[in-house]
């Protein structure tokens, strides 16, 4: 059965002028906020929890309960912080960028309650360098914001003070990682931290501090605004609302699509115009390099975080790379893998010397002669190993891609002559 974008996060692209703060508000901006101001920080935290938003970055996490948990950290702390996770560098993804370049407020509002919630006065927006347009459009929608009372000393009168400023990354995939990211921001090399402390108890300089990213904090205004219950119309029980997937590869229409979490892959490769030159569907990556391979056997499987992940598959940041027939699935492990070589910044041994042997390993893959199955085999074990001892997602992410990979495509890999 084929269906149609439910747009609410994305409900004002190319209908207002991104640029222009009357516009928003004319579309209904900032009421989620006003609203917002009148409640207690509790009862923000409560309706965001019952309305069971969950976190768009790709883990999925109870939005409601992490602002709880920073809310609730550190009591004698002399200030909290919110930290906008607008990096966005998994490979196939864009949702963020676009967004932040077509409706730059929402998400801006997001962080403003987010603030309320937790009752911070300071929030930083980290977002990749390379986003020219996006940063544009931000530091216009925070001067604006300023400018019109939602942003600074007292705002719209409620008491509450709050002042927000964007802080560039230069470009590194680690960054993408909260607590690496919260290095950059101190302007410290991009190494990961050691869990715990998480953020919540232990963010940027020390302080509790709630990272977000941009969908996530996109959903909560229209949340506030039209309550708990107006949200669980959409989607699943366990996956309430929308989410935008960024569908590419080998389909006639890519882009971006907002639909209710419950539709099956293949609704959605429909909606992205189906399969070029009528060919067949023979496999898709889920959540980007740090994603899962699929097969033909999950076209019907609903896109959830749960279902997917009971299935052995992952949701991640909404990220869909489409292959049709006659495409090597090879060539795309392979990039993945030199990606996380590439991206390694080396600062622990099971990640900087596994990443590299993967490639390695993999390259040995391509030629001809030995036995390629126990070489498979043992990539696997290896990528195992990285998960369980890396310091960070990145040396804890090629058994995604290599594992789900060598379930579906094993044959393939070691009989081909890549």
């Amino acid at each position: 059965m084929s269906i149609q974008e439910t747009r609410i996060v994305l409900k004002n692209i190319g209908k207002i002028d991104p640029y222009r703060i009357e516009d928003y508000i004319n579309a209904g901006g900032y009421e989620g906020l006003k609203k917002a101001l009148q409640m207690k920080p509790v009862d923000i935290i409560d309706e965001l929890m019952d309305a069971g938003l969950r976190g768009r970055g790709g883990a999925g996490f109870s939005t409601g309960m992490k602002q709880k948990f920073t809310s609730e950290s550190c009591q004698r702390c002399p200030q909290r912080y919110v930290v906008v996770n607008a990096d966005e560098g998994e490979p196939g993804t864009f949702k963020d960028r676009v967004i932040m370049e077509q409706d730059p407020h929402l998400y801006l509002e997001g962080t403003i309650i987010a603030a309320r919630a937790i009752q911070a006065t300071k929030g930083y927006i980290y977002i990749r360098g390379e986003y020219h347009e996006s940063i544009k459009a931000t530091q216009k929608a925070i001067e604006d914001a300023y400018a019109a009372g939602f942003l600074g000393k007292d705002i719209l009168g409620s008491g509450f003070d709050f002042d927000v400023e964007i802080k560039l990354g230069a470009g590194s995939y680690l960054c993408g990682e909260e607590l690496t990211m919260l290095e950059s921001l101190e302007g410290k090399r991009g190494n990961p931290r050691i869990k715990p402390p998480f953020p919540a108890e232990k963010g940027v300089f020390g302080m509790p501090t709630l990272v977000n990213n941009v969908e996530t904090l996109a959903n909560a205004p229209l949340i506030i605004l039209h309550g708990k219950d107006w949200y669980r119309k959409y989607g699943t029980e366990r996956s309430p609302g929308t989410k935008v997937f960024t569908i590419s590869g080998q389909v006639n229409a890519p882009g971006h699509y907002e639909v209710p979490f419950g539709v099956s892959l293949q609704q959605l490769i429909d909606l992205a115009g189906g399969i070029r030159d009528g060919k067949r569907f023979k496999a898709a990556l889920l959540g980007g390099a740090a994603g899962t391979f699929v097969d033909a056997s999950m076209l019907d499987e609903r896109m959830t975080y749960d279902n997917l992940r009971e299935k052995g598959a992952t949701l991640g940041s909404g990220a869909v790379i489409v292959m049709a027939e006659g495409d090597p699935v090879y060539d795309i492990l392979h990039n993945c893998l030199r990606f996380f070589r590439h991206e390694s910044c080396g600062k622990c041994v099971p990640c900087r010397v596994g990443t590299t042997q993967l490639v390695l390993q993999a390259d040995k893959l391509k030629e001809g002669g030995g036995d390629k199955e126990a070489l498979l085999k043992q990539m696997v074990r290896e990528s195992e190993i990285m998960a369980g001892t890396s310091l960070c997602p990145l040396g804890q992410s090629p058994i995604l891609p290599l594992e789900s990979a060598a379930r579906y495509f094993s044959k393939e890999l070691c009989t081909t002559q890549h």
